[in-house]
């Protein structure tokens, strides 16, 4: 007999888990059940759930924890017993987050909204728009998200250069890696940053690496805030080295109301948004109940989380 499946998830997803759990197996709330050594199977929002509330649904019992996210920074992790796989919903948003990505690559060539006009324009059939025919994309990280960013900047004649942190080769040849954040921003365009939040991540974009920005360089942030130094961004905005910021994310979030980053005139800030999408939430769902077959029939999971790199 299966041992039940306990859960957290409320709203929306937890309509589409309930889906996904086959008929044979029991979905419990751990706010109806007392769960004496711990739930053997855990799916969790962990990264809004307090520590203590998340400590509490884990045990001896636990084998396997399924975090309902892409990333696990800000789950309290360290809870976690030794020995339980720990996965999560790696790449579910990625097509969602690719998409906002274009979004903004076109909006800051294109001069959107800017360009929208409610009145007769001084000049009319006139404007100074740049194009992405030429120009240059650089990703930072080339997990799921840069990947899907990557597929389609095909439909584009622009060339593509990436950095992450293990020196291997480029997953595609049309592809140029290069060392570093630094070198990257130096020879590009747009730079997208999508790479996991760890330690060795916080503040990647830093002083150093905005002093060496091709100028009038367009950074697009959808991985987290703590991977831009934001006062530096503030600073290489000031004066032009950056040209635009198209931020989905921040630190921290919410940003506190008055801000710089709202009010910047080269500012575009959304709320945690990009990866809003009725597939993202099917797949996110999706990725769960795939991994609760293989649980179940003895085969290695997948979204598996190191946690020593935090990711």
């Amino acid at each position: 007999m299966p041992t039940p499946v306990v859960s957290d998830i409320r709203g929306p997803f937890a309509d589409h888990l309930a889906a996904v759990i086959p008929p044979e197996e029991t979905l419990v709330d751990p706010e109806h059940a007392v769960l004496e050594g711990g739930a053997e199977i855990v799916v969790s929002f962990a990264r809004t759930q307090s520590r203590e509330r998340f400590a509490s649904l884990l045990g001896p019992n636990t084998r396997w924890v399924h975090v309902m996210s892409t990333g696990v920074d800000g789950c309290a992790l360290d809870v976690v017993p030794d020995g339980v796989v720990v996965t999560c919903s790696r790449g579910a948003s990625a097509d969602a987050i690719s998409e906002w990505v274009f979004a903004m690559l076109l909006a800051h060539a294109k001069r959107l909204p800017d360009t929208w006009i409610d009145r007769p324009p001084e000049h009319w059939g006139f404007a100074s728009l740049a194009s992405l025919d030429g120009a240059s994309v650089g990703l930072v990280g080339l997990g799921a998200i840069a990947t899907a960013v990557h597929r389609r900047l095909a439909g584009f004649d622009v060339q593509v250069l990436a950095t992450r942190r293990r020196p291997v080769p480029a997953p595609d040849p049309t592809i140029e890696m290069v060392d570093s954040v630094a070198a990257l921003l130096a020879r590009v365009d747009h730079a997208v940053i999508a790479a996991p939040a760890t330690p060795a991540t916080r503040h990647i974009v830093d002083a150093r690496a905005l002093a060496s920005a091709r100028p009038g360089l367009h950074l697009v942030n959808v991985a987290r805030g703590s991977l831009i130094d934001q006062d530096a961004l503030v600073d290489a905005l000031d004066d032009g080295r950056v040209a635009r910021a198209s931020l989905d994310v921040v630190d921290p979030e919410p940003l506190p109301d008055g801000h710089p980053l709202y009010a910047h005139p080269r500012v575009f800030v959304s709320a945690h948004v990009s990866w809003s999408s009725p597939v993202t939430l099917r797949r996110t769902v999706e990725c769960f109940g795939e991994n609760l077959a293989r649980y179940r029939a003895g085969r290695p999971l997948e979204g598996v989380v190191d946690l020593a790199a935090g990711y």
